[in-house]
This record gives structure tokens, sequence and C-alpha cells, in this order.
């Protein structure tokens, strides 16, 4: 199977599942953090941190929502593939910079804490302020790619059908870090049904896919692992921040 890198950011409101737009460039700044799909048969990562990679079974699913701009709900086939559990954290993409293979973050602090990127003690929090290439690079670091829209709606759902969140239809505080000041440590609340953490909340994450304005992909995009339009000006992010309602 493949294994699959997330990328997160923080940025947009809402911590459904659902995706959003947003433009690209290499001074974008933006915060969030990775996860990730690669190919091959080895699931070791190069990273510090210990970001296991979860096998994903492939199947079919309802993809897209009925909310403005989302839809229409269509049915997907997707193969089976590698995620990491866990949203990329400091520490990981600290060794790729490290290593010459990743440019330092936009910013090195956060919102609710100074050196935020540096400071050891928050080595296993997300990664923050690293924008599409930045994280695309860290990915083919580890042997990795960037998810396709769809693994990562796929991943995020967790065999339900049709929910808004990871855990169904209702969101808590018990359950996601939202509505907060900033991220949480990695895996500080439950995981969804597929043993992934943080798929709504804490940040948002990159896919790979170009997103389509017009949102017409889903009316046309292949019934078996749709890898996106072929072209367009910004990326899809996925998933909900700290600060989403």
């Amino acid at each position: 199977g493949f294994k699959c890198c997330n990328i997160a950011l923080q940025s947009f409101k809402g911590a459904r599942i659902m995706n959003k737009c947003v433009k690209i460039s290499l001074t974008s700044v933006f915060i969030l953090s990775v996860s990730f799909i690669s190919n091959g048969q080895n699931h070791t990562v190069k990273t510090p941190f210990i970001n296991k990679m979860v096998r994903i079974p492939g199947g079919t699913f309802k993809m897209g929502s009925d909310m403005p701009g989302m839809g229409p709900i269509h049915t997907v086939n997707v193969s089976s593939f590698f995620i990491n559990a866990y949203e990329v954290t400091n520490g990981e993409y600290k060794k790729c910079v490290d290593d010459g293979k990743c440019t330092q973050p936009k910013k090195t602090d956060s919102i609710a804490r100074p050196s935020y990127f540096y400071k050891p003690g928050y080595a296993d929090f997300p990664v923050a302020y690293v924008n599409w290439d930045q994280a695309k690079a860290y990915c083919e670091y580890i042997g990795a790619r960037l998810p396709t829209e769809t693994e990562w709606e796929y991943a995020a759902r967790g065999g339900l059908e049709g929910k808004s969140y990871p855990d169904g239809d209702e969101i808590s505080k018990e359950l996601a870090n939202y509505e907060a000041s900033s991220p949480a440590r990695v895996g500080s609340y439950p995981p969804n049904r597929y043993g992934l953490y943080d798929m709504a909340g804490n940040v948002e994450e990159w896919v790979n896919d170009w997103c389509d304005v017009n949102s017409d992909y889903y009316k046309t995009s292949p019934s078996k692992d749709p890898k996106g339009p072929p072209k367009g000006h910004s990326r899809v992010l996925r998933g909900g921040d700290f600060g989403d309602f």
C-alpha cells in the first residue's frame, strides 16, 4: 500500500472534516502540521518522534457533503494506504531543517508561545507556519507524499458514513482541541476509529490536491482513487484548527 503524509494549518473556521481552499506561495504564513503517505513497503520514518504509521484498509465510501461548495456527495473507491497516526511535530520538522532538507518555518513563535518551534518543551507539539511547499519537502524527506483529498477524508471518517466529525455528528472539548488559544501536544485527544489523532481541531491539514474553485470536480472525478484537478491556483486544506468552532 501507499504511505500518506497529511499536513495541517490553522487559519479557517470550522472543526469539521470538510474541505477548504487556500492560496499557496513560498511566503504564505500558515500554521500547519504534517501527517504522511509514501510509496513502498518500508514504513519506518526518519524522525525523532515515534510517529507510527497506521494501515487504512481499502474500501468504498460516500465522499463530500451537502454543505455549499462541498458536494455533490459521491461514491469513491479507495485503495489501502498507510498514514501517520499523529500530526507532524516541531521535533520531527526540526530534524529535517537540521539536515538541510527543509527550510525554517516562516515564524518560530506562536500566538501564545514565544520560541514555539525551537523550545524543547514544544518538540511534541504540531509544527506551525509551514506552507504547502515546505510540507511537501518534509514528506519527501521521510520518503513519503501528501495524501490526496480522498485519502484524507476516508481516513478521517474512520469508517463512519455521512458524519461531520471523526466521531460522529457532534464535537466536544473532550474530543478535539478547538475554541482554544494555541495548539495542543499531538495525541492529547482520543483517536478516531482508525487510530488517527487530531483529524479535527488542533491544526488544519494540507493535502496534495489542487482546489477546484468552480466546485465541479466532484461531479466528474474518477470513482477510483481520484487525484484531484490537474491544475489550480490554490491547494485544499482539511480538518479544523484550535481556534475553530
